[in-house]
């Protein structure tokens, strides 16, 4: 597999759950859970873009590098895309690039291969994981004045719930793109964007202290299954 960088987003402030990021998940700090997979999954470097004093202090393996993010990146207005041009240009980085977000700390090492191998196909200018979610969405719609307009096909809005396609969500663990793409664009917003599914039980996202108890719960009981290949 070419040679890669994954890009690991950290900041000190969460409104729904205060240092979520360091906070000891069965053992380890959380952000540490994402780096170790990144590493075991053949990260040739792996950059923590971060504003925790405790994180920029800590030893890690040489292949991690440390990035001080500043206070105008770290605001919970933010989006992602400016967090991680920021990331790029400071470390000069190039190639083929992961972004895993350490509040999806069940992410397996097959799923991170898995996207690196869609993308390798050249057919996608960005890779994402995604995961099951209710079709009921279809029948959804947005409101202008009294005038529903809906969110996809209006003949879903009056069909069966059980007749409906399957509709996956973005679950925020896995994107891969192309360092220069991502630099030029500006933007995670592309035509070509490729999928991998993952299972709902390794997609948990964390915001707030009970996402971090019921990930927890879910980190003891599933690792016994998790592996390299397994795919659920």
């Amino acid at each position: 597999m070419p040679a890669w960088t994954a890009v690991i987003p950290l900041r000190a402030g969460s409104k729904g759950l205060p240092q979520k990021n360091t906070r000891l998940l069965a053992g380890k700090p959380l952000y540490r859970h994402t780096i170790d997979q990144a590493l075991a999954a053949g990260a040739q470097r792996v950059l923590v873009t971060t504003d925790i004093p405790e994180v920029l202090c800590a030893d890690f393996p040489a292949a991690v590098q440390l990035l001080h993010r500043s206070a105008d990146l770290c605001g919970d207005a933010v989006p992602m895309a400016p967090v991680m041009l920021h990331a790029l240009r400071s470390a000069a980085c190039q190639g083929t690039v992961v972004l895993l977000q350490a509040t999806s700390p069940l992410r397996r090492i097959g799923d991170i291969e898995a996207a690196l191998a869609l993308f390798g196909s050249g057919i996608f200018e960005l890779v994402m994981s995604v995961t099951p979610a209710d079709r009921g969405v279809l029948k959804w719609g947005t409101l202008r004045g009294n005038h529903f307009q809906p969110l996809s096909d209006p003949d879903y809005c009056f069909a069966n719930r059980q007749s409906l396609p399957p509709v996956v969500r973005p679950n925020g663990a896995i994107y891969v793109m192309h360092a220069d793409w991502l630099l030029a664009r500006g933007s995670f917003v592309s035509g070509r964007t490729g999928a991998i599914e993952m299972p709902a039980q390794y997609s948990y996202d964390i915001d707030t202290l009970e996402d971090f108890a019921r990930c927890e719960s879910l980190f003891e009981s599933l690792q016994p299954a998790a592996g390299r290949t397994g795919q659920g």
